[in-house]
C-alpha cells in the first residue's frame, strides 16, 4: 500500500510539472504572438503620432489587448471578386417581404427622411436590404483592426507576412500584390484617420466599433471617410451613430442627394448617383430591380 501511494503522488507530481511546462510554452507562444501582432501596427502608430494624434492616447489604444494586427479578413481584400456576391438573393420573394415589412415598421423616419433630402424611400430601403440584411449583419470584425492592418502594409516586412498568409490555391502574382497592397494600404491609413477622428468627435470607443472586412461601418456600411463627409443624425439625438437606422437612412439620403438625387430624375441619371455608393453595375441595378419591386 505504502510503495503503490508513493508511485501514485509521483505520477500525480509528475503529471503536474508536465501541465506547467506545456502552460508555460502555451503563454510565451502566446506573449510572442502578441508582441509580433504589436510589433506589426508599429509603423502606423507612428505615422499617426506624426500626423499629429496625441502621442499617448495612440500608444494607449495600441497597446489594449484588443487591438492587433488581424489578417484574416484583410486577405479576404485581395481574394474577394465582386462578381462572386449572389446579388439574386435580394431580390426574392422572402427578402422583398422583409424589405416592405421594414418600411412599414420605419415608416415615419423613412417618409420624415424621404421629405428632407428628396430621396426615395424605397431607394434608401433597398440599399439597406443590399448591405446588411436591413440591419441583421453589419459585421463582427474590429474596423480599427482591419484599417491598421491594411495600413501597416506600407511595410515590406509586414507586406511579406500578410503575403506568406494568404493560401497558395488563392495567391494573385506577387507583382498584383505589391500594387494592390500599396493603393490598399494608402486608401485604409485614411479610412484609419477618419474612424479616429469619427470615434473621438462622437465619444465613442474605436476598438467596439465592428466592421465589415473592409473597414466598412454601421447599418449603411459606410467607410469613416464617407461618415465624416455625408453622416447625418437622422433622430435628432445630437449624434451620429451609423448603427442606429435612422442615422443610416438620414446618411444614404444625404449621400445620394449631395451626388446630385433629385426626385423624379431618370433611370440613367439613378444609376450614375447609385454608382457611387457602390462601384459595380450589377449591384446598382440590384438596387433599382429591388426598389421597382417595392413599388408593388
Amino acid at each position: 500500500m505504502i510503495r503503490h501511494s508513493y508511485k501514485r503522488r509521483t505520477n500525480w507530481i509528475i503529471f503536474t510539472i508536465a501541465l506547467l511546462v506545456v502552460g508555460y510554452l502555451i503563454a510565451a507562444k502566446s506573449e510572442a504572438a502578441v508582441e509580433s501582432s504589436k510589433k506589426s501596427l508599429s509603423s502606423v502608430q507612428k505615422k499617426l503620432i506624426a500626423d499629429g494624434f496625441d502621442p499617448t492616447k495612440i500608444t494607449r489604444l495600441y497597446s489594449r489587448p484588443q487591438v492587433s494586427f488581424e489578417a484574416d479578413g484583410v486577405i479576404l481584400l485581395f481574394t474577394y471578386k465582386e462578381a462572386q456576391v449572389d446579388y439574386g438573393q435580394f431580390t426574392n420573394n422572402w427578402s422583398i417581404r422583409k424589405a416592405k415589412e421594414y418600411i412599414q415598421k420605419n415608416k415615419a423616419d423613412l417618409t420624415r427622411i424621404e421629405k428632407a433630402y428628396g430621396v426615395d424611400k424605397k431607394i434608401i430601403t433597398a440599399i439597406l436590404l443590399v448591405e446588411t440584411g436591413l440591419g441583421a449583419s453589419v459585421g463582427t470584425r474590429s474596423a480599427l483592426n482591419t484599417l491598421s492592418t491594411m495600413a501597416a502594409l506600407t511595410d515590406p516586412v509586414v507586406r511579406n507576412k500578410l503575403w506568406d498568409l494568404i493560401p497558395d490555391s488563392k495567391k494573385i502574382s506577387r507583382k498584383k500584390f505589391e500594387r494592390k497592397a500599396a493603393s490598399r494600404s494608402r486608401w485604409a491609413y485614411e479610412e484609419l484617420k477618419a474612424l479616429l477622428k469619427y470615434s473621438a468627435r462622437e465619444g465613442f470607443d474605436p476598438v467596439s466599433i465592428p466592421g465589415s472586412f473592409a473597414g466598412a461601418v454601421g447599418v449603411a456600411q459606410f467607410m469613416p471617410t464617407s461618415i465624416m463627409a455625408y453622416g447625418k443624425d437622422g433622430n435628432d439625438d445630437g449624434m451620429v451613430d451609423m448603427l442606429n437606422h435612422a442615422d443610416s437612412m438620414a446618411s444614404i439620403a444625404n449621400f445620394l442627394k449631395s451626388h446630385g438625387w433629385r426626385p423624379g430624375q431618370s433611370r440613367k441619371k439613378a444609376e450614375k448617383i447609385i454608382h457611387h455608393y457602390n462601384h459595380s453595375s450589377y449591384y446598382v441595378n440590384t438596387i433599382l430591380k429591388i426598389s421597382g419591386r417595392l413599388k408593388s
